[in-house]
């Protein structure tokens, strides 16, 4: 819980920086954000890559992980289900907000182009949250409920931005699950997302 605090702070901070202008604004933050996620996907694959038993415990996970990108997207719609009752919005605009699985920026586009800026805000932000609710509850899903759960719950993001939570609590070996995962959900979001705005 407290490295899921420490960056939660650093992502309120950056908040406040951006808000308030503090910082000269023709930095080019996205680079800098890029150049960050680069090394940090590098020093973790090193780690990973540095232990004489990865494989082997990777080889000794049970064989449903393959199937963990699609109990994600299951998962996830079925939270949408019981969400849809309550809500003014139809199944489909909320199955295609849900159908982002973190991917933000993508997922945001795409529906904005089909659906309104309305609803392209929504599916921002619903991303968005679904990102930093990982990143502040890995540990606690690892240590209560399973170690994929935190990869579920990454969903596109376990490739980048939540992988090195997911690595601290539920371990190096699920790092290679981690990206197949994050790999699956990322390549799944244009699909799902496309297929539910057009209907």
């Amino acid at each position: 819980m407290k490295s899921s605090m420490l960056i939660l702070s650093f992502f309120a901070l950056g908040l406040l920086l951006g808000i308030y202008r503090i910082l000269p604004t023709q930095w080019d933050f996205t680079y800098f954000s890029f150049v960050v996620l680069c090394m940090l996907m590098f020093s973790v694959g090193f780690s990973i890559g540095h232990q004489p038993d990865t494989i082997k415990q990777f080889k000794q996970l049970p064989t449903r992980v393959i199937f963990l990108p699609v109990t994600t997207i299951v998962g996830t719609w079925l939270g949408v289900l019981a969400v849809s009752l309550f809500s003014t919005y139809t199944l489909t605009d909320l199955l295609a907000v849900s159908s982002g699985f973190g991917y933000y920026s993508l997922s945001s586009i795409l529906i904005t182009q089909y659906k309104g800026v309305e609803l392209g805000t929504i599916a921002l932000l619903a991303n968005i949250f679904r990102e930093i609710f990982t990143l502040l509850l890995a540990p606690i899903m690892a240590r209560h409920f399973s170690k994929l759960s935190p990869i579920a719950a990454g969903g596109a993001t376990t490739m980048d931005t939540t992988f090195p939570i997911i690595i601290k609590t539920s371990g190096n070996e699920f790092g290679i699950v981690s990206i197949y995962h994050g790999f699956v959900m990322d390549f799944s979001v244009p699909f799902l997302v496309t297929l539910w705005c057009s209907m």
